[in-house]
């Protein structure tokens, strides 16, 4: 496949991770707030943990079963987070996952990176059908698939354990010839 190609908005450059970005996932994605409302994302970190996700986003991409994006500030390039589709490619379907840091919530950026990365699946890779999933106690989360536009398709009660907790995971999706491009 050709190399990731990266993705602007108006406050945010969407850029492949780097390992010199390893650090700052660690302390960002290994934040208390952040990790227990995610379904994949450890507490306590690990260390190298992060050396080695970073590793595997090339593979995927090379291999058109993923894409990820490190979430930076346009103006200064700090990283603020992740973005990025997990795809199946015999489906031409999505999940769309994302987190960002705490210092980063409530500002929109989550819907702006996630705006983005849903345009690029429907524009340029040619996705069917894009969902995410939310642990239901992380309402935010909800939100930002609502401001996508994409449709609520049901709960499924205690479908999956975090922390020794089941928890309930709220489905969300949106269908190609439902996107609605934003303006740029």
């Amino acid at each position: 496949m050709s190399e990731q190609p990266i993705l602007r908005t108006q406050r945010l450059v969407l850029r492949p991770f780097v390992l010199d970005d390893a650090l700052a996932v660690e302390v960002l994605a290994g934040a208390r707030e952040v990790a227990d409302t995610t379904l994949h994302i450890p507490h306590p970190y690990p260390a190298g943990g992060a050396e080695q996700w970073i590793a595997t986003h090339p593979v995927a991409w090379d291999a058109g079963t993923g894409v990820t994006y490190a979430v930076t500030d346009a103006g200064t390039g700090v990283l603020m987070g992740a973005v990025g589709l997990t795809i199946t490619p015999a489906h031409a379907r999505a999940e769309l996952g994302y987190w960002l840091g705490v210092p980063y919530w409530n500002r929109g950026y989550s819907t702006e990176a996630a705006n983005a990365i849903v345009d690029f699946g429907f524009t340029r890779l040619g996705l069917h059908r894009i969902q995410a999933h939310y642990l239901t106690r992380n309402p935010a989360s909800g939100r930002v698939m609502q401001k996508l536009g994409m449709r609520s398709e049901g709960v499924s009660r205690h479908a999956v354990r975090k922390n020794d907790r089941f928890e309930d995971l709220e489905t969300y999706a949106i269908l190609a010839d439902e996107w609605v491009r934003p303006a740029q």
